[in-house]
């Protein structure tokens, strides 16, 4: 994989760090300042040294940017220009965006890679601590999430971008289980328990990632974060439920499916929903198996809202002030 180019942007006093990587084109990092500075493409003049005069759809190294770049953005904002979009919300603007984007061609990419996802839609670096005891282990450990097929599954479908993954030390923000800068910039994750040499379990963990890419869209956890963070959980179980279908298991199918299935049909519910199952969650030798199906159903639900609330009591990640 290459390695990410890191450029800085700066429009009307604020500067915005990007992680791109070097077969990434103009067209696409235009896309980005828009959604970061609210210039539309067709608005937008970069100044820096060294520009060449190419087209949109050319790489941004063949433009001239290369690791370190500071670019100056010219150009009135959307609300400058009036109409209709100085009538925007936040959210309005942010979901124009993403629609625009959805229903737009897919944006090129020079890669002389043959794999189907989109390079762009990944972690484009991974960083233990050093110093803390066992950093092979870390790497190994954020190696696996930044690799793991549903991870990647969703991130390609939601084109998510993140610049570095790493971690949280035990004696930083120990209050934090998770932390997303700046939308994608960088997401850090608490690997470790309390003890330095031991590590948290690879579902909580991965659990804490999903709850932090949802950041990279929405900065407070209102209910449009809840919505997509919900998509995004019930969408990795569903992945791993799909492979799973199609692997044969000897002696653990029977437990591994049924289980993914009911967490997925949970998942469902967890945040923004309205089912009510009701009735008492202990099981019966004489329930049937719809009744117990109903029961461990509704122990799994009550089981992620209360994850789900530990996960935002504890991630650190809120929006800018406006």
């Amino acid at each position: 994989m290459s390695s990410p180019i890191i450029i800085s942007v700066s429009h009307r006093g604020t500067t915005h760090p990007l992680s791109l990587l070097p077969h990434a084109t103009l067209e696409y990092l235009q896309q980005r300042l828009e959604e970061l500075t609210s210039v539309a493409p067709e608005n937008q003049k970069l100044l820096f040294k060294g520009k060449q005069n190419v087209s949109s759809d050319a790489a941004i190294t063949e433009a001239g940017l290369k690791d370190g770049t500071k670019v100056q953005l010219i150009g009135p904002t959307a609300e400058e220009l009036g109409g209709l979009k100085a009538t925007e919300s936040e959210h309005q603007r942010k979901e124009r965006i993403l629609r625009e984007r959805a229903q737009r061609a897919p944006v090129k990419v020079r890669s002389t890679g043959s794999s189907a996802a989109d390079p762009r839609y990944t972690f484009h670096s991974i960083e233990p601590l050093p110093h803390l005891p066992n950093p092979s282990s870390a790497r190994d450990l954020l190696t696996k999430l930044a690799n793991d097929p549903a991870i990647r599954h969703v991130m390609n479908k939601h084109q998510f971008s993140v610049g570095v993954l790493t971690e949280l030390a035990p004696h930083e923000q120990p209050h934090l289980l998770g932390l997303n800068v700046n939308a994608g910039q960088a997401i850090k994750l608490r690997l470790r328990t309390d003890r330095y040499d031991g590590f948290r379990t690879y579902k909580e963990v991965r659990r804490v990632l999903c709850h932090e890419l949802t950041h990279n869209v929405w900065g407070d956890h209102d209910n449009n974060f809840k919505e997509l963070n919900s998509t995004l959980n019930k969408e990795v179980t569903e992945f791993e439920r799909a492979q799973a279908a199609g692997t044969h298991y000897l002696g653990s199918a029977g437990f591994d499916a049924p289980q993914s299935a009911l967490e997925a049909e949970a998942q469902a519910y967890v945040l923004g929903g309205s089912r009510v199952l009701g009735g008492a969650s202990t099981s019966s030798a004489t329930d049937s198996p719809e009744e117990r199906r109903r029961k461990v159903l509704e122990a799994t639900m009550n089981r992620l809202r209360k994850e789900e609330q530990e996960l935002e009591d504890r991630c650190g990640t809120s929006a800018p002030e406006q």
